[in-house]
C-alpha cells in the first residue's frame, strides 16, 4: 500500500509542478543555475567515463574475436552498437542518477528541513513550480551530454583500436559505418528524454516528501538513487522491447 500511495504522489507533484507558474524573471535565473548545476557540471565525469569505457569494450571486443576469418571491422561495429544503444543513453543515466538524483535529491531536502519550502509556502509561491519544474526545464538538454557520451565512447574505441594494436584507423571507421540504422539514434534519443525525465522527477519526489532531519537527507538520496536506478532500467527494457522488437 506505501508503494501505491508513492506512485500516487509521485504523479500528483507531477500535475502540481505544472500549475500557478513562477513569473518568468525568477525561473529563468533557477532555470540557467540549473542548467549550470545539472547538465554543465556533469560533463567532465561523462566525458572521462565515456571515453575510457568505449575503449574497453573495444579491446574486449577485439580479444574475443580470435577467428582470423572474422572480418577486423567487427570490433568497430560492435562498438558502435555498444555506445549507442545502450552504454551512453541507460548506463550514463544510472551514473547521473548517482551525481545529479542526489544532488537534487539533497538540495530540496535541506530546504525540507529548514522549513525554506514552508516560508515559499506562506509567500504564496507553488513551491513545486519552483524547485521542480527548473530542473526539469534544465533536464531537456540532457540529450546534449549523452551525445557527447555517444562520440566520445566511439573515439575511445577508436583510439584503443589503433594504438592497442587491435586494427587499423580504416578498419574501425569502416566498422562504424558499416549497415547503420538511422533509427537507432531515434530510438537512443527517445530513452535519453524519458531518462531525463525521471533523473528530474523521482529524485524531486523524495527531497521535496521527506521528513526528519539532517540523517534522513542522506538516507533519501540514497533511496531516490536506488529507485531512479530500477525504474531507468525497468524502462530501458520495455522501451527497447516497444521500439526495436
Amino acid at each position: 500500500m506505501q508503494y501505491l500511495h508513492n506512485i500516487g504522489a509521485y504523479f500528483l507533484m507531477i500535475a502540481e509542478m505544472f500549475r500557478k507558474p513562477t513569473k518568468w524573471s525568477v525561473m529563468r535565473t533557477l532555470i540557467l543555475k540549473d542548467i549550470d548545476d545539472l547538465i554543465i557540471g556533469s560533463l567532465g565525469i561523462v566525458a572521462f567515463i565515456s571515453f575510457f569505457v568505449g575503449g574497453v569494450v573495444t579491446i574486449q571486443t577485439a580479444l574475443n574475436i580470435s577467428n582470423p576469418l572474422i572480418p577486423k571491422y567487427l570490433v568497430g561495429f560492435a562498438t558502435r552498437q555498444s555506445v549507442i544503444l545502450e552504454f551512453a543513453p541507460t548506463f550514463i543515466s544510472i551514473i547521473m542518477a548517482g551525481k545529479v538524483g542526489s544532488f537534487i535529491t539533497s538540495s530540496i531536502g535541506t530546504m525540507r528541513v529548514t522549513e525554506q519550502i514552508d516560508a515559499l509556502e506562506v509567500m504564496g509561491i507553488n513551491s513545486l513550480n519552483y524547485l521542480v519544474f527548473p530542473k526539469f526545464v534544465a533536464l531537456t538538454l540532457y540529450p546534449f551530454v549523452i551525445s557527447i557520451a555517444m562520440f566520445l565512447g566511439v573515439l575511445g574505441g577508436m583510439v584503443a583500436a589503433v594504438y592497442g594494436g587491435f586494427g587499423t584507423l580504416e578498419d574501425f571507421v569502416a566498422g562504424v559505418q558499416n549497415d547503420f540504422i538511422p533509427f537507432h539514434m531515434v530510438y537512443a534519443f527517445i530513452k535519453t528524454f524519458v531518462f531525463a525525465f525521471i533523473l528530474a522527477t523521482i529524485p524531486s519526489f523524495y527531497g521535496y516528501y521527506m521528513k526528519g532531519g539532517a540523517l534522513e537527507v542522506g538516507k533519501a538520496s540514497t533511496t531516490s538513487f536506488v529507485w531512479t536506478s530500477v525504474v531507468i532500467i525497468l524502462l530501458n527494457y520495455i522501451l527497447t522491447q516497444l521500439l526495436l522488437s
